[in-house]
């Protein structure tokens, strides 16, 4: 059984949005990010006639929920695959459309506790943080070999890093004298170059510079705005698109996605919407839902969670790339 760490973020309220359009007999879920199966286990368990595809560029995070997904037999196929390869991957298992679609956005908790792929900075470790680790530069490969404009854009747009622009350039004086491989070396840095005052707020110094390393790493932020169009292209009448982040950035995203999808089209003056115009999706969600205080205690990952979530409602006229059909 997995430890409460180790619990999906507003994992009933996610079920629950899911479970609509899961209802026919054979309903397929992509979960675009399986992690350690725990989404998935919920749908199989609780949605007795779904089927899941669970998507994840971590091998050994395929093996792990594969392990733990075992029992529900062929309801549950493991893709090796990075989420915006989804229309290859629906075309490879001969589908056209599949009922919903599933994005728990961020690194992994398996990924976190995994102290030598370097996501954390509690403990020293070799600098990867590649969500694949058999493909890729690694960490390492960014501090040692970006200039400083280019570390300073990572550092604040990734990671919304006041002192962007200090820390790139002792990371390069740094760099210099040893060329960095380690994320404990990385850490005694970011104090050095964080002035007191900002230490003491907003959580541990490092958090925002691994974040925005682990983005660029992961060319997170592309793969999501691919992934989102391809994952509304996905979804037949009745299916709904469900998505977790933890970033401004990635909610951003969503949101506007989100918000082109589901406006109208339709003059503000016209008294009545004819008919074919009316948007193809509705918004699920009002805005984004938070996790209340209750699951921040029981899951500290949860207090930056932003839940969005649309369905279909008409047929598809165009793509979510305004592609004609």
């Amino acid at each position: 059984m997995s430890s409460p760490r180790h619990v999906p973020v507003l994992l009933d309220r996610v079920v629950s949005l899911l479970e609509p359009a899961l209802t026919r007999d054979g309903a397929v879920l992509v979960d675009c990010t399986l992690g350690l199966g725990g989404h998935s286990e919920a749908v199989l368990s609780r949605v007795p006639g779904a089927r899941v595809i669970g998507v994840d560029r971590d091998t050994d995070a395929l093996r792990l929920a594969g392990e733990r997904l075992a029992p529900f037999g062929e309801r549950f196929t493991g893709v090796h695959a990075v989420y915006d390869e989804l229309p290859q991957v629906l075309a490879d298992l001969g589908l056209d459309s599949v009922d919903a679609v599933l994005f728990d956005l961020g690194v992994s908790s398996m990924q976190l506790d995994e102290r030598e792929r370097g996501f954390a900075y509690a403990e020293d470790a070799p600098l990867d943080m590649r969500m694949d680790s058999t493909t890729g530069p690694t960490a390492a490969d960014v501090l040692n070999t970006y200039d400083a404009r280019e570390l300073m854009r990572v550092l604040r747009d990734y990671g919304e890093e006041k002192f962007a622009k200090k820390i790139a350039g002792a990371i390069v004086r740094a760099r210099e004298v040893e060329p960095f491989s380690r994320s404990g070396r990385l850490v005694e840095l970011l104090y050095a170059e964080i002035p007191a005052p900002a230490r003491r707020t907003g959580g541990h110094p490092a958090k925002r510079t691994f974040q925005a390393l682990r983005m660029e790493v992961n060319d997170e932020l592309a793969v999501l705005r691919r992934a989102i169009p391809a994952a509304i292209d996905a979804i037949g009448v009745g299916g709904r698109v469900v998505v977790e982040s933890y970033h401004s950035l990635e909610d951003r995203m969503v949101k506007q996605a989100f918000t082109a999808v589901t406006a109208s089209t339709v003059p503000h003056d016209l008294p009545f919407v004819p008919e074919g115009s009316e948007p193809e999706l509705r918004l699920v969600t009002r805005g984004a839902e938070k996790a209340n205080a209750a699951e921040i205690d029981e899951n500290p990952r949860a207090a930056s969670v932003r839940l969005r979530a649309i369905e279909r409602v008409h047929p598809r006229r165009t793509t979510a790339r305004g592609v004609a059909r």
